[in-house]
């Protein structure tokens, strides 16, 4: 049974933190990882999800408060002392050009409220087109595009947020993200196809680029919020993931395929590339489509994000290792069923 908010329990617990977005993919997999790290979560949702199924969690509260009505979600908060941003509009640019800043702003001023360190998810959109090949957290920012220069704005205006002294704020930019249930590239296009012995790839095989496996991204977010003290009111920080090919992407889905007998009588995998004129087209219809088109640049543009200071700050980044990533990512998608994943791993 869901606890209703109100049933929170009254503790002295130091670590509590509040999740804007709870039920997405990242803020699912964040609740799950601070809950496992002792952490008392507190974990908003639409009020229209109050009668929903929402999973339970040990140390998990469910609030089903608007993110908007400030006064509310503080008051149900009281003593976090992180919030979590997970929030995230539809991927249109109008979406976002209506949604994005709001949000933003509903997250500053709950975490004002509380007197609290708002975490952001980041990503590499602010670097636009040209960037080079290592990003560290000095790189310029020449962001080339809409939702790059968004981007820029949401990160300048939380800068901001951290100047009057009622808050402090962490940027933790990443790669795409993997894992944890369906909304990725890896559901919606790459592996789609994978039973039936076809992958799907955005752009060219030999171009590296970062991945994060969303379990691994939540517990950064865990052990940069138990070091944020030593931190500037604001900071940056890059988390490296995994930095790799569509070529170890095909070595892990063919090692799967096989085992579930999904490979055509060659014996490889048939891979196709992503239609992206058709993409453009359909994207004069299709305000979704015209958006991912609009970040093709991603997949021809080696790049890498640079976790130096990162790994200063908490040691050795949460890594799980990639063959096993790929695999749970497909569990999780109900592609690979658990009884398979355990024989191969026998």
């Amino acid at each position: 049974m869901t606890p209703h908010p109100l049933s929170r329990p009254c503790t002295d617990n130091p670590s509590t933190v509040l999740i804007l977005g709870a039920r997405g993919r990242l803020g699912l997999a964040a609740a799950r990882a601070f809950a496992h790290a002792g952490w008392q979560v507190l974990a908003q949702v639409r009020p229209s999800a109050q009668g929903a199924a929402l999973p339970a969690i040990a140390g998990v509260w469910w609030l089903p408060v608007a993110v908007d009505d400030t006064a509310a979600l503080a008051a149900q908060a009281q003593g976090a002392q992180v919030v979590v941003h997970a929030l995230n509009p539809a991927y249109t640019h109008k979406t976002w050009r209506e949604q994005a800043p709001a949000l933003m702003e509903a997250a500053i001023a709950v975490t004002r409220q509380l007197h609290a360190t708002l975490m952001l998810p980041g990503n590499v959109y602010n670097f636009g087109e040209a960037m080079p090949p290592v990003l560290r957290e000095d790189t310029p920012q020449n962001a080339t595009g809409f939702k790059g220069r968004m981007r820029v704005q949401l990160e300048q205006r939380l800068h901001a947020a951290t100047q009057g002294g009622e808050m402090r704020a962490i940027v933790l930019r990443a790669g795409d993200f993997f894992g944890s249930g369906t909304g990725s590239w890896i559901d919606q296009a790459i592996a789609k196809d994978l039973p039936r012995g076809r992958v799907t790839w955005p752009g060219p095989l030999d171009v590296a680029t970062p991945w994060a496996y969303l379990p691994d991204l939540a517990r950064s977010f865990v052990r940069v919020a138990q070091e944020r003290h030593r931190l500037a009111a604001f900071e940056c920080l890059h988390f490296g993931g995994h930095h790799v090919t569509a070529q170890q992407w095909l070595h892990s889905f063919t090692a799967i395929a096989a085992e579930q007998g999904w490979l055509p009588d060659t014996g490889a995998l048939r891979v196709g590339q992503l239609p992206w004129p058709l993409l453009c087209v359909a994207g004069v219809v299709a305000p979704t489509f015209a958006a991912l088109a609009a970040m093709r640049y991603l997949w021809r543009t080696p790049h890498r994000l640079d976790n130096t200071r990162l790994r200063a700050l908490i040691g050795d980044e949460p890594h799980t290792p990639f063959d096993q990533a790929v695999r749970q990512a497909l569990m999780d998608l109900g592609l690979v069923a658990m009884q398979s994943s355990r024989a191969a791993l026998a």
